[in-house]
């Protein structure tokens, strides 16, 4: 048998913090670096951006990936008609628009993945059919020595 201990009178509280104030904020070590890093940014990029103007490849791409956010490209929802065919045909056409550039690749791919998603649920249907026709057919055998 376990019997609980009394908490002792000084113990704190639940919800209590045992460091009222707490660390003051910018204490931390993180904090001093980056405000020491802070004044420097500008002169770092004034120095990557010559070095980037001067064929500095590296400098460069550092600049486009980190400095400059990168541009997306605008994808608009083209309306696409798909033959009333098979999934392969229809997955064809897609990659012909692609190809054609009647379509975003974004877009294609897009498409291409909501065609394996059908072709799975498709699946998925042909098997329970099939299932249900074999139950049919046992259930109504099961009858007959």
């Amino acid at each position: 048998m376990t019997t609980k201990k009394k908490a002792p009178p000084q113990a704190w509280k639940p919800g209590q913090s045992g460091n009222p104030k707490g660390r003051p904020a910018g204490a931390g070590e993180i904090a001093k670096f980056r405000a020491g890093i802070a004044e420097h940014v500008p002169a770092i990029i004034k120095t990557l951006t010559t070095a980037a103007l001067a064929g500095d490849v590296s400098a460069a791409r550092l600049l486009l990936e980190r400095v400059i956010p990168a541009i997306k490209p605008a994808e608009e929802a083209a309306p696409v008609n798909l033959p009333d065919g098979t999934l392969t045909e229809q997955g064809r056409a897609v990659v012909a628009a692609v190809a054609a550039g009647e379509l975003a690749p974004g877009q294609g791919a897009a498409l291409l993945g909501s065609l394996g998603a059908l072709a799975k649920l498709t699946e998925a249907d042909e098997i329970d059919r099939r299932m249900a026709a074999l139950e049919a057919r046992d259930a109504s055998g099961r009858g007959q020595p």
